[in-house]
């Protein structure tokens, strides 16, 4: 028999008790002549404070046992163990504890980052596709096809990535200077930024650097990131309407971008393109962008791909030597896709797209 001393849960009062071991009970003793019984499977463990062990019973908010410490052995057996807060901080100090979660913050951190990259690749190439093709079809009848303009862009896709499967490049009737990847290895460009190429070459490093998201898969990779991985495979079997642009203005990493600018200049190289040019219109962009400022309007570009001085000297410091990427009357047939299509003619700027993604 041991003292301790107890809140009933029903008065303020603090009443001496002593407890005992009955059998799987716990005996405690009320003023020396009341009773009272309590199975040992109710009581939980509170807290340690200044030498006492708290105990509860689960049954009973407000009930509180207190018992000096250390406990007698045979009551010790019958209690529910101790649990000191902080647990393994205590155990190993409060330092190597901040280390420990600095790192783990870290890792998850990282984890985080990485688990897009780790996910996209679990989507099925069919579904990306026909996810895309669904999407396209939200730019029903923007579509341009001026008297060989078409057959032009194909012929510099083609010799830009001649092992790419499934592609499908189309120009739209859309007065912005931009580009945009979208599932299933579907492009768009829009038709000013023909305008504001200033020759095949500088044209073709941009369609390069898209051709590269695209083997890169990085839309599928900004689709898991942005909405998430289930929100991904619930979207490729439902309503596609109005997701088209959505879908455009999806982000890529810093990461995806740097890469895919070096598989650019790689696809130029092989296809015999200098990649200088392309340099050229990233500069003239941009100082097209400082000049106007707040008032760029159609001039998208910059609002979503991250054009610098630093990404201009890396193509031009790619080489120089070059083929033309069209010839003139190619170039002029795509730069005219829209112009020369008669069913363009008239046809009203949707703002939808007044900000358009890649």
């Amino acid at each position: 028999m041991t003292s301790a001393w107890l809140y009933d849960g029903e008065t303020a009062r603090r009443q001496a008790v002593t407890v005992s071991k009955r059998g799987p009970f716990l005996q405690i003793v009320h003023d020396g002549e009341r009773v009272e019984v309590v199975p040992a499977d109710t009581l939980t463990f509170i807290e340690a404070r200044s030498g006492e062990l708290i105990y509860g019973r689960s049954e009973r908010p407000g009930w509180r046992l207190g018992l000096a410490a250390p406990l007698p052995a045979d009551i010790a057996a019958l209690l529910p163990a101790e649990t000191r807060y902080g647990r393994w901080i205590d155990r190993i100090g409060i330092g190597p504890a901040v280390a420990i979660g600095l790192v783990a913050s870290a890792a998850v951190l990282l984890g985080v980052r990485a688990l897009p990259h780790l996910l996209a690749p679990m989507i099925p190439d069919s579904w990306m596709h026909r996810y895309g093709d669904a999407l396209v079809g939200d730019f029903g009848g923007k579509y341009c096809n001026g008297p060989g303009g078409q057959a032009a862009l194909d012929q510099l896709a083609r010799r830009l990535a001649p092992t790419a499967k499934g592609l499908n490049i189309r120009v739209v009737n859309i007065p912005i200077v931009n580009a945009a990847t979208l599932p299933g290895g579907n492009i768009v460009v829009f038709k000013e930024l023909l305008s504001e190429s200033g020759s095949p070459d500088e044209f073709a490093g941009v369609l390069a650097h898209e051709l590269a998201h695209v083997e890169h898969r990085d839309v599928t990779e900004a689709m898991v990131r942005e909405t998430g991985f289930g929100l991904v495979l619930g979207s490729v079997g439902g309503d596609m309407g109005g997701q088209a642009h959505q879908m455009a203005s999806l982000s890529y990493s810093r990461t995806a971008e740097t890469a895919a600018d070096r598989t650019a200049i790689d696809m130029l190289h092989r296809a015999g393109i200098s990649p200088g040019p392309t340099a050229d219109f990233f500069d003239r962009m941009a100082k097209t962008e400082g000049r106007l400022g707040a008032s760029l309007g159609p001039l998208t570009y910059f609002s979503t791909h991250p054009v610098s001085k630093d990404r201009a000297a890396i193509f031009r410091k790619a080489g120089t030597r070059s083929e033309p990427a069209l010839d003139r009357d190619s170039w002029d047939a795509l730069v005219d896709i829209c112009h020369n299509d008669p069913a363009q003619q008239g046809r009203a700027y949707d703002r939808r797209f007044n900000i358009i993604g890649r």
